[in-house]
C-alpha cells in the first residue's frame, strides 16, 4: 500500500516536472522567435542596404533638379517681367502711328538745333583752349568768339520761328474742325506762341534760350492735353514729346557750353544798353542835322 502511494507520488512529480520543462522550452522558443524577427526587422540585410545606396543619388538628383528648376522658373519669370516692362516702354514711346512725312520732316526740323548746339559747345572749347594754351585747336580765340556771336542769332531766331509754327498748328486744327469748334480758346494758343517767341530776340542769349525752353515746354503741355482731349490726333502728344526733348536737350547743352566761357568771352550788350545806344545815336544824328542846317544858314548869310 505504501509502495503504491509512493509510486503514484513519484509519477505525479515526474509528470509535473516534464510539463513545466515543456512549457519553459516552448516559451524559450517563442521568445527566441520574437527576438529573431525583431533582429531581422532592425538589422539591415544586403538588399535594403543596396536599395538605400541606389535610391540616395536619385533623391539627390531630384533635390538638385527641384532647386535648379525653381531657379530656372525665377529666371524665366524675371526675364518675362523685364520683357513685359520693355514692351510697355516701347509701346509708350512708340511713333509707329505718326505719319511718315510728319515724322521725317519733324526730325529734320530739329537738326538745326542739334548743329548749333554742338557748334556752341565746340567753339566754347576752342575759346577756353585759346585762353589757356594761347591758341585753339582749329581756330584762334578771336575767330571762335566771332563765330560764336554769329551763331547766337541763328539759334535764337530759329527757335522763334519753330515756336510760331507750333502755335499756327492750332489755327489749322480749328479751321479743320478737328474735335469740334473751340473758337477763341484755340486761336489764343496759336497767338500766344509767337507773342512769347519773337521778343526773345531782344534779350541776351542766355535769357532768350531759357525763355524759349520754357515756351517749348508749355506748348508741349498744351499739345499733350489737346491730344488727350481729342482736339488733336492721338499720336500728336508723343510726337511732340520726342521733338521737344531733343530741342530742350540742345538748349541745355548750349547753356552749359556758354557757362564755360562766361568769364572768357566778351560780355554781350543787354537790351538796356541797346536802347541807350539807339537813343544816343538818334540824339547824335539830330545834333549833326542841326549843325548842318546852321552851317547852311551861315553860308546863305555870307553870300548875301
Amino acid at each position: 500500500m505504501y509502495r503504491n502511494t509512493a509510486a503514484r507520488s513519484v509519477f505525479r512529480a515526474v509528470s509535473s516536472s516534464n510539463a513545466s520543462v515543456a512549457r519553459s522550452a516552448l516559451g524559450n522558443q517563442m521568445f527566441k522567435a520574437q527576438l529573431t524577427s525583431s533582429a531581422r526587422a532592425i538589422r539591415p540585410t544586403g538588399k535594403p542596404r543596396f536599395a538605400l545606396a541606389a535610391h540616395k543619388p536619385v533623391t539627390t538628383a531630384l533635390v538638385r533638379y527641384a532647386s535648379s528648376s525653381a531657379k530656372d522658373d525665377d529666371e524665366v519669370d524675371m526675364m518675362a517681367g523685364m520683357k513685359s516692362e520693355a514692351k510697355v516702354i516701347k509701346d509708350t514711346f512708340s511713333l509707329a502711328e505718326v505719319p511718315k512725312e510728319a515724322l521725317f520732316i519733324g526730325m529734320a526740323g530739329v537738326v538745326p538745333y542739334l548743329v548749333t548746339s554742338m557748334e556752341t559747345v565746340y567753339l566754347s572749347y576752342e575759346i577756353n583752349r585759346a585762353a589757356v594754351a594761347g591758341d585753339g585747336l582749329l581756330f584762334s580765340g578771336q575767330t571762335a568768339e566771332l563765330m560764336l556771336h554769329m551763331l547766337e542769332p541763328i539759334q535764337v531766331g530759329y527757335g522763334a520761328v519753330i515756336l510760331s509754327f507750333l502755335g499756327a498748328i492750332h489755327w489749322g486744327l480749328e479751321w479743320a474742325g478737328y474735335g469740334g469748334k473751340y473758337g477763341y480758346r484755340r486761336y489764343a494758343a496759336g497767338v500766344l506762341a509767337p507773342a512769347v517767341a519773337w521778343p526773345t530776340l531782344l534779350l541776351p542769349v542766355e535769357y532768350a534760350l531759357i525763355s524759349q525752353f520754357l515756351a517749348f515746354t508749355f506748348l508741349y503741355y498744351n499739345d499733350a492735353r489737346a491730344a488727350a482731349a481729342g482736339r488733336a490726333p492721338h499720336w500728336y502728344g508723343m510726337y511732340r514729346f520726342v521733338l521737344t526733348f531733343v530741342v530742350g536737350a540742345s538748349i541745355v547743352a548750349t547753356l552749359i557750353g556758354r557757362e564755360q566761357i562766361q568769364q572768357t568771352v566778351s560780355s554781350e550788350h543787354t537790351i538796356k544798353d541797346k536802347i541807350n545806344a539807339l537813343i544816343f545815336l538818334q540824339k547824335k544824328e539830330k545834333e549833326e542835322a542841326d549843325s548842318r542846317r546852321r552851317a547852311e544858314l551861315g553860308q546863305e548869310e555870307e553870300s548875301e
